[in-house]
């Protein structure tokens, strides 16, 4: 689980996206983020995640949401994840799990009776300052953007 908090500033962090981008937190200043974690391209829960984000990403971007998702996957993967399923955002790869460990989701996980390390699925919902608004550690990969628009609605 994550040591970070809400009302904390978001860890800064470079990467490369599947696009060859070079996307870095800080220079997002003045945008509202989502930063999402998750485990592995192609996998079943991870694809509804990113096609949740996917059709929603019109009524995100008008809502003033630059979306980024980070995997341990590599850029290949990334590619070829973003390219079948037509993900119109941001996916870094982090197979040297910089950004995974400064975000506290890189953790010991259960899986059908089974522990192993891995990336814990998480969201940080990141405000125009930097500062993180939300944490999702209990994510809806089916609606997640609802999950998202819902807590932050007031």
């Amino acid at each position: 689980m994550t040591h970070l908090k809400e009302g904390q500033q978001a860890p800064d962090f470079t990467g490369m996206d599947q696009n060859s981008n070079r996307i870095t937190l800080s220079a997002l200043k003045g945008k509202k983020v989502i930063l999402y974690f998750y485990p592995k391209d192609f996998t079943s829960g991870c694809t509804e995640e990113a096609c949740n984000l996917r059709d929603n990403y019109s009524e995100l971007m008008n809502k003033g949401y630059h979306i980024i998702g980070v995997s341990a996957d590599d850029m290949k993967s990334h590619e070829s994840f973003a390219e079948k399923y037509h993900l119109p955002f941001s996916l870094i790869p982090d197979p040297e799990k910089k950004i995974l460990h400064a975000y506290g989701v890189w953790g010991l996980k259960k899986m059908v009776g089974r522990e192993s390390y891995g990336t814990l699925r998480t969201t940080f919902v990141i405000s125009e300052e930097g500062t993180i608004n939300k944490i999702f550690t209990k994510v809806q990969t089916d609606d997640h953007t609802r999950q998202i628009l819902n807590a932050l609605e007031v």
